[in-house]
């Protein structure tokens, strides 16, 4: 079984949801079959092009064009052509900008398994163009793709509703809580203490956001609500841009003695910083199934994450949510004496567990591997 994996930036340890996911996710599923051979076909410069091992996966980069636009599509169509020289029984391809190549794939004569991480023509960030082109990458994985995996369950039903003819193909396996990591990773607990004590933070008194510093993650809202709080109020932004923008450069510009911004970093300094935050919150406008929230919970930080379909797939209590864009709701919640509930942590690992998922993944390939899975024949709205 030879597994092509792309539509990613690449891995280990890369910014980005999607990067989180493949991290947890394809070195699982090779430990649950040592004889397949995963290779991940990511992009420079994000990832040599000169082949890698990482548990046991072979990772390299493949030419793409630089543009925040065309990233994405352009690496995939170049991954596409490598996979089908590699001799691929399965292309699987992540996200929906990347999986407008499907048809190309089938084309090439490979099968396709797409997971759908979100509605990604719903990001702010995005012209008209884009979302374009992002919805035709949708309609091109319910098209062509032998399965397509949503990461939420309302996800699913809007795709349910959208595409009825698909609904034998759409499967519902969510992203993961992530892995404990190396308790005792000192280096970690170093870079850690170190990036508190350069932003002037003391722990369990400073609140935590951690995402890229684009407008669907909602960080102005926050930024608003926090400046409506008392002094004192300390807050911690941490994530970059692997491209330039207006938007980052106004949020950058904001930074002052209470607001700070920590820039990308490792997971295993990240995962400390949950466990050092008063509060986690993730203020965002638009998400798959918000990994960093399932993170933050995991190590220990009380979570507050604003109204979207996808962050109330979690499950958690009402005193875990506000209203979406309500920079006065938000910082009324934040202000308020009842402090914001924990999470279950034993609970949410068993309802998001990654060797779980990985499985009901192979499960996936292998039904498509099996022939037992067929295309989609289907139009917007079910309409020819």
């Amino acid at each position: 079984m030879r597994i092509v994996v792309t539509g990613l930036r690449g891995m280990p340890g890369i910014m980005g949801g999607v990067e989180s996911h493949c991290d947890e996710l394809l070195p699982r599923i090779k430990a649950l079959r040592p004889q397949a051979d995963i290779i991940v076909l990511g992009r420079t410069p994000y990832v040599s092009a000169q082949a890698v091992d990482f548990a046991g996966i072979t990772v390299k980069g493949v030419r793409t064009i630089r543009s925040s636009s065309l990233e994405a599509i352009t690496g995939t169509l170049s991954a596409i052509v490598h996979a089908r020289f590699l001799g691929a029984d399965l292309l699987h391809i992540h996200a929906i900008g990347p999986a407008i190549g499907a048809p190309f794939a089938r084309l090439l004569g490979m099968r396709v398994i797409v997971t759908h991480h979100g509605a990604d023509y719903n990001r702010g960030k995005w012209g008209r163009f884009a979302k374009t082109m992002l919805r035709l990458g949708e309609a091109a994985a319910l098209r062509f793709a032998r399965i397509v995996i949503c990461v939420s369950p309302s996800l699913r039903a809007k795709l349910a509703q959208t595409y009825p003819r698909a609904q034998a193909e759409l499967t519902y396996i969510p992203n993961g809580v992530p892995s404990a990591g190396a308790e005792s990773d000192t280096a970690a607990d170093d870079r850690a203490n170190a990036v508190l004590a350069e932003h002037g933070m003391v722990r369990g008194k400073f609140l935590l956001a951690v995402g890229r510093l684009v407008p669907e993650k909602g960080f102005d809202t926050l930024i608003e609500a926090v400046r409506r709080l008392p002094a004192e109020t300390r807050l911690l932004i941490v994530g970059g841009s692997e491209h330039r923008s207006a938007y980052a450069d106004r949020l950058l510009e904001l930074a002052d003695d209470h607001i700070r911004f920590a820039g990308a970093l490792p997971r295993a300094v990240v995962h400390r910083l949950y466990a050092a935050a008063s509060t986690f919150v993730l203020p965002s406008l638009h998400e798959g199934l918000p990994i960093s929230a399932l993170e933050a919970a995991r190590f220990g930080a009380p979570v507050l994450l604003s109204d979207i379909d996808a962050n109330l797939d979690l499950g958690l209590s009402p005193k875990n949510y506000f209203p979406v864009g309500d920079a006065n709701a938000l910082m009324e919640r934040l202000s308020q004496a009842q402090p914001v509930p924990l999470v279950d942590g034993m609970a949410l690992c068993e309802r998001f567990d990654w060797n779980i998922i990985a499985a009901d993944t192979l499960a996936a390939y292998d039904r498509v591997l099996g022939g037992n899975a067929h295309r989609a024949v289907i139009e917007p709205d079910g309409d020819r």
